[in-house]
């Protein structure tokens, strides 16, 4: 397993500095997970005691979808009220979620991995960050193949706790990485509002929504995004042209 503290050592910058450091959410940005996290809430609220096909199942589930993007934790600690009820329904959730990614049902968006392997031939620092624990987080990434494809990956306890909308992720990796000197020369690309929110919170001076996933182009824009892309893909042409 790969350490969330220390990068790989980054490439020598071969582009224009204002856009070296580029941070990639992962579901519905640079991995297809086909549901699972919807799934995987089914799951552990079941386990819970949350009755499929009852009103408040479905409320749940609707206020799942809504905060996409968001640190799971942080969603079940406004779904379950408690601390200690919040802590049972994340361990649930990520057990199931494990549970479906060994199952094999998860698969890289086409193209990504080909965009992140470029991004770092072109000597930018690439960090995926994600709203899961750094178990799931790891879980994804080995059954992707994807250990120390990136030069960081990054989880909401890597960064004090906080998750997205915060935008605390996006400032570890400025901080920890050293890839750019101004926040505002960092790239951020998700597919969530709450994506939208930690890029603008933070400074960064591209903040890309991708069509793959949770949310639409108006929700993208409209929380936002300074492009709004079809694809992770289209992101090096972006960057090029905006460079």
């Amino acid at each position: 397993m790969g350490t969330p503290n220390t990068p790989n050592t980054p490439n020598t910058p071969s582009t224009p500095a204002s856009r070296n450091l580029v941070v990639l959410d992962m579901a519905g940005t640079t991995v297809a997970d086909g549901g699972l996290v919807e799934r995987a809430f089914e799951r552990a609220a079941e386990r819970l005691g949350v009755e499929p096909g009852t009103a408040d199942h479905q409320a749940k589930l609707r206020y799942v979808r809504d905060t996409m993007g968001e640190s799971k934790i942080s969603v079940f600690r406004h779904l379950f009220g408690t601390e200690e009820m919040a802590r049972r329904a994340n361990s649930a959730f990520e057990e199931a979620y494990g549970e479906l990614v060994d199952g094999g049902l998860i698969a890289p968006v086409p193209g990504a991995r080909e965009t992140i392997e470029k991004l770092r031939a072109e000597g930018r620092t690439v960090v995926l960050t994600t709203g899961f624990a750094r178990v799931t987080q790891d879980a994804v990434l080995d059954a992707l193949g994807w250990q120390g494809l990136a030069d960081l990956t990054l989880c909401p306890a890597d960064a004090g706790g906080r998750g997205r909308p915060y935008p605390d992720m996006v400032l570890a990796a400025f901080l920890r990485t050293g890839a750019v000197d101004d926040v505002r020369r960092v790239v951020v690309a998700g597919d969530t509002a709450y994506d939208m929110l930690s890029g603008r919170r933070s400074g960064a001076g591209l903040v890309a929504g991708v069509l793959t996933g949770a949310h639409d182009r108006a929700a993208l824009t409209g929380h936002g995004a300074t492009h709004v892309l079809d694809s992770v893909t289209e992101l090096p042409r972006i960057l090029l042209e905006s460079a």
